[in-house]
């Protein structure tokens, strides 16, 4: 799936009938920003737009994950490479969290190893200020992919309107959260509230 090329189409369609991205976003109930980054191939539409956007632009769901309008004779070859990206697609926010957790946790590992050998054996303390500070190292690293993976993998769900979104780095990183929930301002209603975290789809 060619994500450049969808967003390239969806461009094109949004030109054809003279909108603007805030007109297009108004119509779908989205964000401005939502609408540069479906056309600048910096993302793929949420499963639950899609279906509203093809109605609004006039084109099957095929199309748009084609990136291009297609004939008839292209329309089951293309169907059958869609749903396998798709089938692809959906399974990589899993396959990130686990590959980051499997990671997370040789660190961790690595982390108390070296403060062990920096705490009992008998070294220089040159030696054991060199193990505490690749220990601190391997800490800010672990904690700094732990955060990217989570905002490349999770959307959040507005508890006061519904609204799906995904918050800028900053936002994440300030905001108070638990494990499932984080407090965020919806970009959709405008109001702060503890918002449900889900894996992108």
């Amino acid at each position: 799936m060619d994500v450049i090329k969808i967003g390239q189409f969806l461009k094109s369609l949004r030109k054809e009938k003279s909108l603007t991205q805030r007109e297009v976003a108004e119509q779908l109930n989205v964000s401005e920003k939502t609408i540069s980054k479906w056309e600048t191939g910096n993302g793929l539409p949420e499963v639950s737009l899609m279906l509203p956007l093809c109605q609004f632009y006039g084109i099957s769901l095929n199309e748009l994950l084609s990136g291009e309008r297609l004939s008839k004779e292209q329309y089951v070859e293309r169907a059958e490479e869609n749903i396998a990206s798709l089938v692809t697609d959906r399974t990589s926010p899993r396959k990130k969290v686990i590959v980051s957790t499997v990671s997370c946790v040789a660190s961790i590992l690595c982390c108390v190893a070296l403060i062990i050998l920096a705490a009992l054996f008998a070294a220089e303390t040159w030696l054991r200020i060199v193990l505490i500070g690749i220990a601190v190292v391997l800490a800010v690293s672990n904690v700094a992919l732990i955060v990217l993976i989570a905002v490349n993998t999770e959307i959040y769900e507005c508890g006061k309107c519904g609204g799906k979104f995904v918050p800028t780095l900053s936002a994440y990183v300030m905001a108070p959260h638990t494990l499932t929930r984080r407090r965020l301002k919806c970009p959709y209603c405008g109001k702060r509230c503890w918002n449900r975290s889900r894996l992108r789809k």
